[in-house]
């Protein structure tokens, strides 16, 4: 053994990244798969993702393997969990790190599959179809950060357009919490936070001209700095 070197009797895990991509469009939630092209799993659905090299961090990998199989470049991705069962993966001991991240589904460029990705598509997040490994859980532990995001931090930005109604707003968060919410309250608590501006538009339509409204992106920062508690 050479200076400088170690050798060590504990088992070495692989480790994986895995990202749970959230969209939203006009049908809601969705959710970014891709359709395995290699085994394990051959032809299943999974999240994007795979093997870290070592000569990268995390992020870094989550990044890479979302590109290599889906063509999609997202800046920001927020790290979840990490998810270690001992038979999670048939090819070994393979322990995998979750990201997920929150986009406008229709504001990205069409999807290209590529690498061991035969295959990339949004699945409606009410309807996916089963999923290899254990990406369900994932998928599950995403959903509920999720759920919970919305009390402290403001999500309206990674998945509206620019300009928006209040009535638009207000069905992001009812999709989220899987509830309906009262339509009065609801404006006047989100109005009290201080992150949106009116803008002189109207969204016309066959009913009533809606204001259209934009996030402050200064207030916006700072409550995403600060933290708040947004009760619903």
């Amino acid at each position: 053994m050479s200076a400088g070197q170690h050798a060590y009797e504990w088992p070495r895990p692989a480790v994986t990244v895995d990202c749970v991509v959230f969209g939203f469009g006009a049908a809601g939630l969705s959710v970014l798969l891709i359709q395995r092209g290699e085994a394990p799993f051959e032809g299943s659905w999974a999240l994007p993702g795979g093997f870290v090299r070592e000569d990268e961090g995390l992020d870094e990998a989550a990044r890479r393997e979302l590109g290599e199989e889906t063509g999609l470049t997202l800046s920001f991705l927020e790290q979840l969990y990490s998810f270690g069962a001992p038979q999670r993966d048939p090819r070994g001991r393979v322990i995998t790190v979750a990201f997920y991240a929150l986009v406008q589904e229709l504001a990205q460029p069409p999807l290209l599959a590529t690498g061991d990705a035969a295959e990339a598509q949004w699945f409606q997040e009410t309807e996916l179809p089963s999923l290899a490994f254990d990406h369900a859980e994932i998928v599950s532990v995403a959903r509920t950060r999720l759920k919970g995001k919305v009390r402290w931090q403001p999500i309206g930005f990674d998945l509206l357009p620019e300009h928006f109604t209040l009535s638009e707003l207000q069905r992001l968060y009812e999709v989220v919490l899987e509830r309906e919410l009262d339509k009065r309250n609801f404006r006047r608590k989100v109005l009290s936070l201080e992150i949106l501006e009116e803008t002189d538009e109207l969204q016309r339509g066959t009913g009533r001209p809606a204001r259209l409204y934009r996030f402050d992106k200064a207030a916006y920062a700072r409550a995403e700095a600060e933290g708040f508690v947004f009760e619903l």
